[in-house]
């Protein structure tokens, strides 16, 4: 059930955003939308106290609830946050909003079974479950 009240939101916010406003003066115009993934732009406009970071070009998020609700394994480490961001939305590669500098990026143990990219983060000898929002 909250998978697919996810996957809907997810839907819906893609058709969001893929609708644009209509001028007038555009009529007879072609545009072409290609879909992206969402950046951290769009995520903390939709909620400005999204806990994100960026890694490989795709913004995860974490607080999802099917994602919490997953066991998960941690795998091996690719990657570390390098950079603090919370002023902006102007987002590159292992930058966070919220994580400290130094958490250490790993992946999981359960990469077929969940069908989705999830990495695990470790702060403060914490362990935290990040989605990455990809389109598609």
């Amino acid at each position: 059930m909250k998978v697919s009240r996810l996957f809907f939101g997810l839907v819906i916010f893609v058709l969001l955003t893929a609708v644009g406003c209509s001028n007038s003066s555009d009529k007879g115009k072609v545009e072409i939308y290609t879909p992206e993934n969402p950046n951290a732009e769009e995520i903390l406009k939709l909620d400005p106290e999204a806990d994100i970071f960026q890694f490989n070009g795709v913004i995860y998020q974490t607080g999802i609830d099917w994602v919490e609700e997953t066991t998960l394994t941690k795998d091996e480490q690719v990657g570390e946050i390098k950079t603090k961001n919370d002023t902006d939305t102007n987002f590159e590669d292992e930058m966070s909003n919220k994580l400290p500098v130094g958490a250490k990026v790993f992946s999981v143990k359960e990469k077929e079974e969940i069908g989705g990219p999830i990495l695990l983060v470790e702060s403060e000898d914490k362990l935290y479950k990040y989605y990455g929002l990809v389109e598609g």
